[in-house]
């Protein structure tokens, strides 16, 4: 098989071209409707079966099916999000430019090469006219960079046997990543004139005692015995905010968590230990009153090195790049833990780049081509495994 390499330089140009910023990041953000639009006709002219999914007012996922001859094959699903984060610093992220190999723009590495990457390798599956056994599906959503409105409709929409989560892994074979958790406290005073000690509870000095013991722990984690492919778990504080003017004694203070989890670990474990910390001050600070929310949580995610799709991508992987694979880590989440969750094994693989959510970012267009190659070979040996 060929790919053809001005096909995916000017699919990505004018993928980058396009306004996709999340609007639940970004007020003004263009949403996934533009960028849907150009993907559903761009997958339509490689002859596949496609759908604009609605998932939210002006949110949609592209998705295109390429059918296979053998309805009892394995289908494979390849995936990318449409969306971005904001432009902050950035001086022309809509106007893509090509230096030393690199391609520069908003969503160059984060997805839009992986995208240009997936359509090439159905052209070149095209063009060598390479019936598949089973289905290959090419799933494009919307919203994985805030709440995964994108993949979670996916999943309820459509079937596969596994699955290639396409974010930029540096041509790695990644098969881990954690997950995360959002955490308030509030810690709770009582507001008096400032003169009035007597009667004021001072909402943050008691967030300064909890803080305390939350450094405590934050080392702890880093002492646990680290997974073999994402480290140990970890958690930092965020925002904090409380207070109301000089002269009074503050009656709140509010404090923001992540905590990162490892494969493994599960919320109310993670709830328990900063419970117990709030339970300590409470014992040994006077008037001390905390209290613990969870507003968000997404799981880790963590495939077995045998599965098939696993075991198939290194073999082809090997293959391309010549070189031995070894199965790492992502340090970022993806959308793979949905599908996992959904009793989809799946895999990330993406290009090589720089710059995710700075100022300036870039994809290396070889490493695009290589990942089209791997990507149609990968389709070929899976949807063809009996």
């Amino acid at each position: 098989m060929m790919i053809d390499r001005d096909y995916l330089t000017k699919t990505l140009i004018e993928l980058v071209s396009i306004n996709s910023i999340n609007p639940s990041l970004v007020a003004d953000g263009n949403g996934e409707a533009e960028i849907g639009a150009y993907a559903a006709q761009a997958m339509q002219a490689l002859g596949l079966e496609v759908s604009l999914d609605d998932v939210a007012p002006g949110r949609v996922n592209a998705v295109g099916v390429r059918r296979g001859a053998d309805a009892g094959a394995p289908t494979l699903l390849l995936n990318a999000h449409m969306d971005t984060v904001g432009i902050n610093g950035m001086e022309r992220p809509f106007s893509p430019e090509i230096r030393q190999g690199r391609l520069y723009g908003r969503g160059s590495q984060d997805m839009k090469g992986s995208i240009a990457a997936m359509l090439s390798a159905v052209k070149a599956l095209n063009e060598a006219h390479i019936t598949l056994g089973g289905d290959l599906i090419i799933a494009l959503v919307a919203d994985e960079e805030y709440g995964s409105l994108g993949m979670e409709d996916v999943v309820r929409r459509y079937r596969a046997d596994a699955a290639i989560v396409t974010e930029p892994t540096d041509l790695e074979l990644a098969l881990a990543h954690r997950g995360f958790i959002g955490f308030e406290v509030e810690t709770i005073g009582k507001a008096a004139h400032g003169s009035r000690y007597q009667e004021g509870i001072d909402a943050i000095l008691h967030m300064g005692r909890f803080l305390q013991e939350l450094a405590g722990l934050e080392q702890e984690l880093r002492q646990r015995d680290p997974h073999p492919l994402v480290g140990t778990p970890s958690l930092h504080t965020s925002i904090i905010r409380g207070g109301t003017e000089m002269s009074t004694y503050p009656a709140l203070c509010y404090l923001m968590i992540e905590r990162r989890t490892n494969p493994g670990e599960t919320v109310a474990q993670a709830e328990g230990e900063i419970q117990v910390l709030l339970d300590r001050c409470a014992k040994e600070v006077p008037a001390f009153q905390g209290r613990l929310r969870t507003f968000m949580h997404r799981p880790p995610f963590e495939v077995s090195s045998q599965s098939a799709i696993a075991q198939v991508a290194a073999q082809v992987m090997q293959k391309h790049l010549q070189r031995p694979i070894q199965p790492r880590g992502a340090s970022f989440w993806t959308d793979a833990a949905i599908l996992a969750e959904a009793g989809v094994p799946s895999i990330l693989l993406g290009p090589i780049g720089y710059g995710l959510h700075s100022a300036e970012e870039w994809v290396e267009l070889d490493s695009c081509v290589k990942l089209a190659h791997i990507l149609a070979d990968i389709a070929v040996q899976f949807c063809t495994v009996a």
